[in-house]
């Protein structure tokens, strides 16, 4: 498979705290890669840098075949990288529907001057973004639950309300910070089915996650970050017994 993403020797720093050193990898199209580590590893510091929320100090990243050179997050999802948030960020007092179409903005042409004189192709494009949005509620299974309250919904329900909007970029990575975390084993289950789903319709999936049983069954390769560093990197089974690994999450003595 060819690359979607190449990392070349990214690094990031705060102040005097190095977040990230010359980490480099690829991922290939239509794999679901597994960024892991301890708490304080880098990780979502990754991810801002990956999505324009921080600029890297030193390194570069490739999208698609060309340089990601982009300032701003929402030019990281029009360039076709969509993410999720370690604590949910979704519109609280907009209904589920609402939120999943105000992902589609960065896929819309009508201007202001279309919105105010109401032209056909506005009036068309409207359309569209609302039956696309319906479309994937039902994708995640959520059509049932359309015009409620975004905060009136579970837990596990907001989760996959976050993964439609960010599908509704139609992104070619789909970036999940931590997905499943404060799930119950159903919850966990479901989206797992889930994220199985739309790496077999074709995205590419990217996911920062502690729970081990899902990241070593679902990923197909799995990179492992500890203090900004990448010290190990394969496939399931060889980053489970990698000596390092287990180090760095269990520290020496018990390793």
């Amino acid at each position: 498979m060819s690359a979607l993403l190449e990392v070349l020797a990214v690094g990031k720093r705060f102040g005097g705290i190095e977040a990230l050193s010359g980490v480099s990898f690829t991922i290939a199209r239509g794999e679901i890669y597994g960024l892991i580590g301890p708490n304080g590893a880098g990780k979502t510091t990754f991810f801002n840098l990956l999505t324009g929320v921080y600029r890297a100090d030193s390194g570069s990243f490739r999208f698609d075949g060309k340089p990601l050179n982009v300032k701003a997050p929402h030019q990281v999802a029009a360039a076709g990288i969509a993410r999720t948030f370690q604590n949910i960020r979704l519109f609280a007092n907009m209904s589920a529907l609402e939120n999943v179409m105000v992902g589609r903005h960065v896929r819309t042409r009508a201007g202001i001057f279309g919105a105010i004189l109401r032209s056909a192709a506005t009036r068309a494009e409207e359309a569209a973004i609302h039956a696309r949005a319906w479309a994937l509620l039902d994708y995640v299974g959520l059509a049932a639950r359309g015009n409620e309250v975004a905060h009136n919904l579970s837990y596990g329900d907001q989760r996959r309300l976050e993964i439609a909007r960010a599908l509704a970029t139609e992104p070619k990575l789909l970036a999940l910070d931590e997905p499943v975390a404060g799930m119950n084993a159903t919850e966990t289950a479901t989206l797992r089915t889930l994220l199985e789903r739309i790496q077999g319709d074709g995205t590419t999936i990217l996911l920062i996650e502690h729970d081990m049983k899902l990241v070593m069954g679902l990923c197909d390769r799995i990179l492992v970050l500890d203090y900004g560093r990448k010290i190990a990197e394969g496939t399931p089974a060889l980053v489970r017994s990698d000596a390092a690994v287990i180090e760095a999450y269990l520290g020496g003595e018990l390793a």
